[in-house]
Formats: structure tokens, sequence, C-alpha cells
């Protein structure tokens, strides 16, 4: 069974822990078996590579790194500032998350 994680692919995130503390940016990519994102623009890693069609001369590529979900939160739609999430049912009946420092809902 897949467990369900409280950040999603398009979030915007606030790092709340390790060398990127304090830093944020918005979510590429959530592997939930690992429980790791892909944050654009942090933990940037050296990823040495062939020749390829890409890329003809090969060489050092840097590209986004995974960061454990438990080292990420939301950013507040309000006021950026990090947030934990609830989730509820608005009036239409639709399963929505919402910041709990706000109130305000997630898109």
């Amino acid at each position: 069974m897949q467990k369900k994680l409280h950040i999603k692919k398009g979030d915007q995130v606030v790092v709340i822990s390790g060398n990127e503390k304090g830093k944020s940016g918005r979510v590429l990519e959530v592997n939930a078996e690992t429980n790791r994102a892909l944050v654009e623009g942090l933990n940037m890693i050296s990823v040495h590579t062939k020749p390829n069609a890409a890329n003809p001369d090969g060489g050092i590529v840097k590209k986004e790194g995974p960061i454990h979900i438990s080292n990420l939160l939301i950013a507040d739609p309000k006021d950026g500032q990090p947030t934990r999430i609830g989730r509820k049912i608005d009036e239409s009946g639709n399963k929505v998350r919402y910041a709990k420092r706000s109130g305000e809902v997630i898109k």
C-alpha cells in the first residue's frame, strides 16, 4: 500500500534542516518509495556524464539531488513561512489540503 505524503509535485516547500536549511523551491519530483523529493535549485550535485546525444562533449553536469521529505515543509500560501498541513472536506465535498498556520487552502 502506498503511503500518503504531505508534499506533492509542484508544491512550494521550505527546507527546515540540513545544508540547505532556510531555502525554498518548487518540488520537481517525489519518490514515495524512498521518501525523497527533488527540489528545484536545491542540493545541487555534480554528475560525471559520458558523451551522448544530449551532451556531445560529456563532462560534469550539475543537477538536483534528492532531499528527504522529513526535512521539507510546505510554504504557507499567505506569507511563505513553513507550515504543517491538514486535510479537510470543503463546501463542495472535495478533499483539500490546508495550511495549519493560516488556514489557507493549498492548491
